[in-house]
């Protein structure tokens, strides 16, 4: 048998591939399908330039334009740091790890394009000829204080990460805090690489690096090797030729890195101005030291050596005054002044507060009204049954005896009872609710009626009943999610004296807020306070101003700064940085000013209304006490009050303070003694004396947002009849039950109700609700009042300062004894 021929392969030849039918006329279907839905351009029913179709010479035309532009936006970025005078660019190095040392990192990095020099403590300059830079590096330790005060007055931001060494606590609250505050440009390098033996695990320790740093900026794609003199001299390169991203609320102010600083008659601040325009009638604040005014502003240029002499001939630049302050100067008056109130308006709020003592209420306030106060409340009648169309005046010719019992052509006084219109049963009810047995009028119901008399309960076995019924609640500190807002008020506590301040609102988001009934609780300063009639107009005239004038960016200069404390003088650190910032218009003046904070989901512990926090925003950084509320637009501008902030939730937090324009990124700190925030299985969370607790954003100040603090008094079902039920542990006289008669009652299933009339001494009353209510379901009624917000006070000490951690917590420990 002959065989097989190599590479022979037999192919079949009776399957044809002819070319498809093609047709100018397809039918409407196959068009259709053909199309797959898309719609046919229809030229000439374009309108806007941009979608109109354009020519190829159109088309270049426009790309070269947006390639000029953008040419001519880089290089007005990049002018500040163009020529000899030239703004150097401000690189703040930052140690993350223990082992890790900013000093030999800048060493490393001026010794890969041959620059020996030494490093000095504090900021000092770098020229370097190959780029045609100046670089102004700032060696940091692991203080938390001086990397925030470098970083958000950094063009360049070098994370320093240790090959042998892990991030510790420390490093990563340095990291976070640096991260959240707002961070230009930011490159990360590693240290002793070249210590990791065998050699072969040094990619895979790099490879570990560069995970844990784009965890918190995935942009990072490089991390460099200190130890790799071409890598050193690749982020030199990009040092001195990248554009910095800036800041975006830095860049709308003035502000410059302090190079030097001289005590004397006046305090002189020597450095370069960078963002807007520096103007001695503004403001300046000037790291922890506080907010002054601004005595002159004179140029500071550097020696320059004489062209065609030999040596080191010098020549001093002589100081130019270049601005000084006018008659438009800022003061440091942060209240408005107690002439502003008119002498009338003090004798209004005088005759309005006698009225209000003197006035004779006889029910809580709701909305706008005070019920029950304009008459005496009739003494109260059972219920007659009358034929159909009797009058007032007629019921009372009518005896019992005369009156048939049929009850066919009778009814009730007081209430019809139709189950006809009763609404049917919700979804939020229960599924009693859905499936329950529903009584009639003739059959028998599962609770005793209340219709007839009311028997007196024994005082003894009601507080025995009481005190059971709440012991089948937790605290309220630990249920705050589950029960929020509820109290509980002791049998012997009058409710009307207690909740004094407390009123009703029918809705909490439309209803309007009497401002007049809260005067007398309000603060001393509470009018003094700035009030800002349109936020949004003023902040753009504020931002507008700092566009006009002033000393150019880039130009040095000495500022010469007034009244100055001499304390600030003996705690002055040169290693440390200072920073100065011009404030805006108006941003000294006190008012009730609002920022947005989120709390992480993972974080340990829930944070407390008023509780101490410090807060940094921009430029301060002050120890508040924050009343939180729920964000949002309301008509009434009414925003409940929070009593905790949990894990994974955002508030508004409200506080007396300077008002600060834009949406300027804001850290919330937390003092705590290290190792007392223990986790789920009981191990420490943090040993440091200080946690970033949350971040937030600045929010528009208002005076007239009102934070109004919800208590919810919640009963028991005692007796269900139909609609009509008997409710107890809510208030434990009559006189309580007369004075809240007017508020209405809801159940957390979704009913709603009123107070019909009280039932004995021991605060029993009967309640009628829009529907049934189910015996395991409670009655509970809203009371709102007005919080004030609490005065700020500048942090004056370190972050992380143990010694005033530890009087902190002796202090509380007095306080507590």
């Amino acid at each position: 048998m002959p065989g097989a021929v190599s590479g022979h392969s037999h192919r079949p030849t009776t399957k044809a591939s002819n070319k498809p039918f093609k047709s100018r006329h397809s039918t409407k279907g196959a068009l259709r399908n053909a199309a797959k839905g898309k719609v046919a351009e229809e030229r000439g029913v374009r309108k806007t330039p941009h979608q109109q179709v354009m020519s190829k010479f159109d088309r270049r035309n426009r790309n070269k334009q947006l390639q000029l532009q953008k040419h001519k936006e880089h290089l007005q970025e990049t002018s500040i740091f163009a020529g000899k005078d030239g703004a150097p660019r401000n690189v703040a190095v930052i140690p993350l790890c223990s082992d890790g040392d900013a000093t030999e990192a800048i060493k490393s990095l001026n010794s890969s394009i041959d620059i020996e020099t030494e490093v000095p403590e504090g900021a000092f300059r770098v020229p370097v000829d190959r780029f045609k830079q100046k670089l102004q590096y700032f060696p940091l330790k692991r203080d938390l204080t001086a990397c925030l005060d470098a970083a958000r007055v950094a063009d360049y931001v070098v994370l320093v990460l240790s090959a042998q060494e892990e991030v510790d606590e420390l490093g990563e609250l340095i990291l976070r805090s640096v991260e959240s505050q707002g961070l230009s440009t930011l490159f990360t390098v590693v240290q002793g690489l070249n210590k990791i033996e065998p050699q072969k695990q040094r990619l895979s320790v790099l490879a570990s690096l560069k995970s844990y740093i784009t965890h918190f900026h995935p942009e990072q794609d490089k991390v460099f090797s200190l130890d790799n003199r071409q890598e050193c001299s690749n982020l030199m390169r990009s040092l001195c030729s990248t554009t910095p991203k800036g800041i975006r609320w830095r860049d709308e102010r003035s502000w410059m890195l302090v190079e030097e600083v001289k005590f004397g008659e006046s305090t002189v601040l020597t450095g370069v101005v960078r963002g807007k325009g520096l103007k001695a009638d503004r403001l300046v604040q000037v790291g922890d030291w506080g907010t002054f005014q601004v005595e002159k502003i004179t140029a500071a240029p550097l020696a320059r050596r004489k062209r065609g002499e030999e040596g080191m001939n010098v020549e001093e630049g002589t100081e130019e005054i270049l601005d000084q302050p006018t008659d438009d100067r800022d003061d440091l008056v942060d209240l408005a002044p107690e002439e502003v109130r008119m002498e009338d308006d003090d004798d209004d709020e005088m005759n309005d507060g006698m009225t209000t003592m003197t006035t004779s209420k006889k029910g809580v306030l709701l909305d706008d009204h005070h019920y029950f106060s304009e008459e005496e409340p009739e003494a109260y009648t059972a219920p007659k049954k009358l034929p159909k169309g009797t009058s007032k005046y007629q019921a009372a010719w009518y005896l019992d005896d005369d009156v048939s019992d049929s009850g066919s052509d009778m009814e009730e006084d007081d209430e019809m009872e139709d189950d006809d219109e009763e609404e049917a049963a919700r979804p939020e009810d229960g599924e009693e609710g859905l499936a329950g047995y529903a009584p009639t009028e003739a059959g028998q119901t599962e609770y005793p009626q209340t219709e007839g008399g009311f028997i007196q309960p024994d005082a003894d076995e009601d507080a025995k009943q009481l005190e059971a019924f709440r012991k089948q609640k937790r605290d309220e500190a630990q249920d705050d999610l589950e029960f929020p807002d509820e109290i509980e008020l002791h049998p012997h506590v009058l409710a009307r004296e207690r909740l004094a301040k407390y009123r009703g609102l029918k809705s909490l988001r439309s209803s309007p807020w009497q401002e007049d009934e809260d005067r007398a609780y309000q603060p001393e300063d509470w009018e003094r306070l700035l009030k800002i009639q349109d936020y949004q107009a003023s902040k753009i005239r504020a931002s507008r101003e700092a566009l006009v004038g002033g000393v150019a960016p880039g130009t040095r200069v000495h500022v010469y700064l007034k009244d100055v404390p001499a304390t600030i003088q003996q705690s002055y650190n040169p290693s440390q940085p200072v920073t100065l910032f011009s404030l805006l218009r108006h941003e000294y003046k006190k008012t009730a000013v609002n920022f947005l904070i989120n709390l992480s989901a993972d974080a340990a512990a829930p944070i407390k209304a008023k509780e101490e926090l410090i807060i940094q925003c921009g430029p301060r950084r002050f120890v508040i006490n924050p009343l939180f509320s729920q964000g949002g637009n309301t008509p009434n501008d009414v925003h409940k009050y929070c009593r905790y902030l949990h894990p994974g939730q955002s508030a508004v937090a409200t506080f007396t303070g300077p008002v600060t324009w834009g949406a300027v990124p804001t850290l919330f700190f937390k003092r705590q003694v290290p190792g007392s925030v223990l986790n789920e299985d009981g191990e420490p969370v943090s040993n440091l004396p200080l946690s970033l607790v949350a971040t937030g954003t600045a929010l528009p100040p208002s005076t007239s947002r009102v934070v109004a603090k919800r208590a919810i008094l919640t009963g028991h079902p005692y007796h269900i009849h139909k609609k009509i039920v008997t409710i107890r542990y809510m208030f434990f006289n009559r006189e309580d039950v007369e004075w809240f008669k007017a508020l209405p009652l809801w159940t957390r299933r979704g009913r709603s109700g009123f107070i019909k009339e009280a039932l004995g001494t021991h605060g029993y009353f009967k309640a009628t609700f829009d529907g049934r209510i189910n015996p395991q379901d409670s009655v509970g009624v809203s009371l709102y009042k007005r919080v004030w917000p609490r005065s700020a006070k500048q942090l004056d000490a370190p972050l992380l300062d143990a010694a005033a951690l530890q009087q902190e917590v002796d202090e509380d420990a007095m306080d507590a004894e």
